[in-house]
């Protein structure tokens, strides 16, 4: 069974990591997944360990972060409290972890000032800074403490604790101080970097109103949007945001999409248009019939979306925590080597090693790897997000770093998926109004796209008084008495059939032959337009470095191959059926580049199986289609090709951002372990070894919501 806890206030990814652990580790714990954003904990427990499971999760999250609240959520679908103070990237709590630090920070400069300028005793010294040290590490010597009495012994407390007390019995006393100091300060940057991510990210989505006007026995009333059942009427009145998906029943107005779809130009609604929750309404009154319910709708699923994918992790983020896990103990190993060794080998000095043995300790804290690279992917999800693109994972998020070959589905993707008569092709003396006319009276009655674009274009209404004898011909055509006249509409097959002499029609595009009272009328063209920034798009994905761009169609081979010329794809398949789609994204797979990754692109509805095979599946246009949202790994939130290069672009700066991050962290760390081990660096340099570094890297993780 699935059960969900609040883990109020925690903002360690560290720790996160350790108590995602251990809670995995329990009996009767399938599965445990720690989501840092939304502060949750979600488990997949047997039956016969339920009744103690929230017990044993409590006493492991308060071993790690005394302070955070565990409560279980009872409601089937989560949905956090929007109150201003849980977005507050400074609250109540660091308020007084200020005041405590700067308390202590006072106390330690009071006591270093007497003792430079007042050359006070040494217990008049020590005094002031074994308060200062209560104060500022207290709490961290005490954690330390309950962990090492639950056989938790190698973590940042340990570290940080023995390195300092250590520090005070071989007469470090201002160094012991300092690097305490130091630590909580960088400590207290590190959860202030995880809120403000975490508040930058809650912003961009702060997309879901809290209220709902409701029209109601005649009287408008004001609910939550949760209370809205579908098919009931909201009204939405300017300056107010959409709270449910539905249909315009009345009005018109100029929709911001923005925050949807990252796009900054209104959209227009008007009667009959879908409206989806989310967007800002700004300037008529809309009357709109609910389609879905508050939890299915697009705002809703959005927000479901960006504050899961954290939970699924990418493969660095995986191997940092691992490496942590095996690389503090090593360091403690290795530090207590160079505090022994050496004085019983050597003889004597073993003031000087045991210092340079905590050096080594405070430079091995790996605080600047597992809170800055988890952070960076938190903030490449949010960047991509502000783009108008939803990725659910950070391990998708890495995956399209590696993608070499990109197939596209066409109707949908690269084009408009919207027929449209692209040309008239008269023959035996009639006109293009003529052919045109015809063909919409023999139309009239049909509910195939073919048939609508050509009323569209028509544009006139039919007098269908005049219409009879009116018979559908499958897989040929249309026959039909318009007047007095016999129209046929349709195919070459149709054409054949009526023993027809007809000219045949060379052009890419779906042909529409028409003959009237046996005589070949002329041909109309019909096309699905390429999207204005396809051929953009795919020159851009090659920039970028993608090697191979592939298009698969069920359109004809004139069709397929006049498209991919058009965008200079590299590859093209036409007249495949849905299976076959599936055997050449098989084929595609097997003779991409090893180590790489292949990415497909389709509409989210009918290409869903193919996007599951794929090893990334980006759904085009997913606005509002739950099919893309549940297929597809990656949904570009508008019809626009273009937003694969912006996904693409987002995920290369995270994973370039991750690697600057592995390589200060790793590279400046092992520089001053050498330089504590040879006796060169001391306390000092260690803090800006642990907590500089760390810093560093966290300010460096914060550059991609920039993006």
């Amino acid at each position: 069974m699935k059960r969900i806890f609040l883990l109020k206030g925690l903002d360690c990814p560290n720790c996160s990591a350790k108590i995602e652990k251990e809670v995995g580790e329990l009996d009767g714990v399938q599965s445990s997944v720690v989501n840092l954003m939304k502060q949750t904990l979600t488990i997949n427990v047997a039956q016969t360990a339920a009744d103690t499971i929230a017990s044993q999760i409590e006493t492991i999250v308060h071993s790690h972060e005394p302070d955070v609240e565990v409560s279980e959520i009872v409601q089937e679908s989560y949905i956090p409290e929007k109150k201003q103070e849980a977005n507050e990237s400074y609250n109540n709590e660091d308020k007084k972890l200020t005041v405590r630090l700067a308390t202590g920070a006072a106390i330690y400069a009071i006591g270093m000032a007497l003792t430079v300028f007042a050359k006070v005793p040494l217990p008049i010294e020590l005094a002031f800074l074994i308060v200062s040290y209560v104060i500022l590490g207290g709490d961290v010597v005490w954690q330390a403490v309950r962990n090492i009495s639950k056989g938790r012994v190698f973590d940042e407390h340990f570290l940080m604790s023995v390195s300092t007390i250590g520090a005070f019995v071989i007469g470090e006393y201002p160094e012991a101080v300092a690097v305490m100091l130091f630590y909580q300060v960088g400590e207290f940057f590190q959860s202030l970097a995880v809120k403000r991510s975490r508040k930058s990210i809650s912003d961009l989505m702060d997309i879901r109103p809290d209220s709902a006007t409701v029209r109601r026995n005649g009287e408008l009333i004001t609910i939550s949007p949760e209370n809205v059942s579908i098919g009931e009427i909201i009204i939405v009145k300017p300056g107010e945001k959409i709270p449910l998906d539905g249909v315009v029943l009345d009005g018109d107005s100029m929709l911001d999409t923005s925050t949807l779809t990252g796009e900054s130009v209104p959209r227009s609604v008007h009667k009959g248009d879908e409206a989806l929750s989310g967007c800002m309404n700004q300037t008529g009154v809309l009357m709109i019939k609910t389609t879905k319910a508050f939890g299915e709708s697009t705002a809703s699923k959005i927000i479901d979306l960006v504050e899961n994918a954290s939970s699924r992790k990418a493969p660095t983020e995986n191997f940092i925590t691992t490496f942590a896990r095996y690389y503090t103990p090593v360091v403690v190993i290795l530090a207590a080597f160079l505090a022994i060794l050496p004085p019983i080998i050597l003889g004597g000095g073993w003031t000087e090693w045991i210092r340079r043995g905590f050096v080594f300790l405070v430079v091995s804290c790996p605080c600047a790897l597992v809170i800055s690279i988890p952070l960076t992917f938190f903030g490449g999800i949010g960047a991509a997000s502000k783009r108008g693109v939803l990725v659910k994972g950070s391990n998708y998020l890495e995956a399209l770093n590696n993608v070499s070959t990109i197939v596209f589905d066409k109707t949908g993707t690269l084009t408009k998926g919207v027929f449209n008569v692209t040309d008239i092709l008269p023959a035996n003396g009639f006109s293009k109004e003529q052919v045109l006319e015809y063909a919409a009276e023999a139309e009239s009655f049909s509910n195939h796209p073919i048939a609508k674009s050509i009323l569209a274009a028509y544009g006139k209404e039919i007098d269908q008084s005049v219409i009879s004898d009116y018979k559908e011909i499958s897989g040929y055509g249309i026959s039909v008495m318009a007047g007095e006249k016999k129209v046929f509409a349709g195919n070459t097959k149709l054409m054949d059939t009526e023993c027809i002499e007809y000219t045949t029609c060379e052009n890419a595009g779906t042909k529409v032959y028409l003959a009237v009272d046996g005589q070949y009328a002329g041909c109309i063209l019909i096309t699905d337009e390429v999207k204005p920034d396809s051929k953009k798009a795919i020159s851009d994905l090659k920039h970028i470095g993608v090697e191979k761009t592939v298009m698969l169609t069920g359109d004809d081979e004139k069709i397929g191959k006049s498209v991919a010329e058009e965008l200079q794809l590299d590859e093209y398949y036409a007249q495949l059926l849905p299976d076959q789609k599936m055997e050449k994204v098989e084929l595609l797979d097997s003779k991409k580049r090893p180590g790489s990754k292949l990415a497909f692109v389709g509409d989210g509805i009918n290409d869903a199986p193919v996007l599951a095979r794929a090893d990334v599946g980006i759904a085009m246009g997913g606005l509002g289609s739950d099919a893309a949202i549940e297929a597809a790994d990656v949904v570009l939130m508008t019809d626009e090709p273009s937003k694969l290069v912006d996904a693409i672009e987002v995920a290369k700066a995270t994973k370039q951002i991750v690697m600057q991050n592995i390589v200060i962290a790793l590279g400046i760390k092992s520089v001053f372990l050498i330089l504590g081990a040879l006796g060169i660096a001391g306390m000092w340099e260690a803090v800006f070894g642990d907590v500089g570094v760390t810093i560093i890297a966290v300010l460096n993780a914060m550059r991609i919501l920039k993006e």
